[in-house]
């Protein structure tokens, strides 16, 4: 072979390389678009779900206070009674022969008491003249003294027996719900121990009683410390009660105690909030969730659930750089979540893009598209809608798919709670 034909192949074979390289640039597909959230530092609420329990405000035993038989039950079981309402009437005739007994020795040191007095009267008006000793005299005005102690300790005895009697008329000590009533009629109560006959609970408003970590109070007040966290003050922070149907109560309840003892026991301290109850709904003893409202958060970023995945390094979001390419930056979530948005402390800056839709398209490093999160979403929407009659789904419209559905939470500490999640953006 001539050397002449030698270079003619060896450019032919170098127009063909470049020809196929040009070929397979001209074939390589456009980076993926992803829906991307540019975020930016905001203040949310600092709450905290917790769980408590229903009690009445105030709760008063009724009982009887003297002996005796009891009558009947005036009261309705079950229902509201007020302040020195009759509820059970005890047999009066021992206690209004009591009375009787107290007034006629109050009558008997009555006359006691004139007789002594006159008597003294008579001897001090005759003292001066000396037709009495002084001898006399003095007794006369000891036997005064006695007498008239006398008749004070009769006069008490018969207010005594009068309050008596007037407990066989048993009253309601304070205005609430009357329960169910504890002794039958025709029973003897109060010989020998003051009988519970039934209770009465005042149930608007209701107090909550719950507790809190001593440990997650700690960091609330080193948040605070840091300028993060404005805590609201004991009569500010408000309160919202989840029933066991998984309704919100529709009356806002106020924190009103907070105690500055830890129980050894448990680690916790006991916090108490007053929750309005005017239409008699809610019951003493039962379990609820509270909703607290404890401040404010400032200087976080709330970005969308679906935005951000964990592994066991903890809690990451995927973030488009200014050069179009994927970096990954692990985040510190909160462990609670805002409207379907994780709160996100520490990790992010202000303007970072957040990929929230496309993550399956999305590599570290790799180069793709970004664009606005809601452009994103309602394009895979409309995908996802033109393909719905084949059965096909582009990734993208998987992802918005996905985004409505309950997803792993993302724990920095590599906890494996789930919360739901949700791809809408704030």
């Amino acid at each position: 072979m001539t050397p002449s034909t030698r270079s003619l192949l060896l450019g032919s074979a170098i127009v063909l390389a470049m020809a196929a390289c040009k070929k397979e640039e001209q074939q390589a597909p456009p980076p993926p678009e992803v829906g991307v959230i540019n975020v930016q530092p905001t203040s949310t609420p600092l709450t905290r779900e917790l769980s408590g329990r229903l009690a009445p405000v105030r709760r008063a035993d009724v009982r009887a206070r003297v002996p005796g038989v009891l009558l009947e039950r005036v009261y309705e079981e079950g229902t509201d009674v007020k302040e020195g309402q009759v509820l059970f009437k005890i047999d009066p005739a021992p206690l209004q022969a009591d009375l009787s007994s107290a007034q006629g020795q109050l009558a008997s040191a009555q006359a006691s008491y004139t007789n002594a007095h006159v008597a003294a009267e008579r001897a001090r008006r005759l003292a001066p003249q000396q037709y009495v000793s002084q001898s006399d005299l003095d007794n006369a005005e000891a036997t005064e003294r006695s007498a008239r102690a006398a008749l004070q300790q009769a006069r008490a005895a018969v207010t005594n027996a009068q309050i008596r009697l007037g407990y066989a008329n048993v009253e309601a000590p304070i205005s609430g719900r009357a329960g169910k009533q504890q002794v039958t009629e025709g029973a003897l109560v109060g010989a020998g121990d003051v009988t519970l006959l039934t209770t009465v609970d005042q149930i608007d408003p209701l107090y909550v009683n719950f507790t809190m970590s001593s440990s997650e109070l700690q960091s609330l007040r080193q948040a605070q410390g840091q300028g993060n966290v404005s805590l609201s003050d004991t009569e500010d922070t408000t309160l919202k009660v989840l029933l066991s149907n998984g309704q919100t109560y529709d009356q806002p309840g106020t924190l009103d105690f907070s105690d500055v003892v830890v129980d050894p026991a448990t680690g916790a301290v006991s916090l108490r909030a007053t929750l309005p109850n005017p239409q008699r709904a809610l019951l003493p003893g039962s379990f609820v969730t509270v909703m607290v409202n404890m401040g404010t958060r400032s200087n976080v970023f709330l970005v969308p659930q679906a935005a951000i995945q964990r592994d066991t390094q903890g809690a990451y979001a995927m973030v488009v750089g200014q050069d179009g390419k994927v970096a990954r930056k692990d985040v510190q979530i909160e462990d609670n979540a805002i409207d379907n948005h994780w709160i996100v402390t520490d990790g992010l800056k202000a303007g970072d893009q957040v990929i929230a839709l496309g993550l399956q398209q999305a590599r570290e490093g790799g180069q793709v598209k970004p664009i606005p999160y809601e452009q994103a979403k309602a394009q895979a929407a409309q995908a996802q809608q033109q393909q719905g009659g084949a059965g096909g789904q582009p990734p993208a419209a998987a992802d918005a798919a996905q985004g409505d559905k309950p997803a792993p939470a993302p724990d920095a500490k590599g906890d494996d709670a789930q919360q739901p999640a949700s791809g809408q953006a704030q």
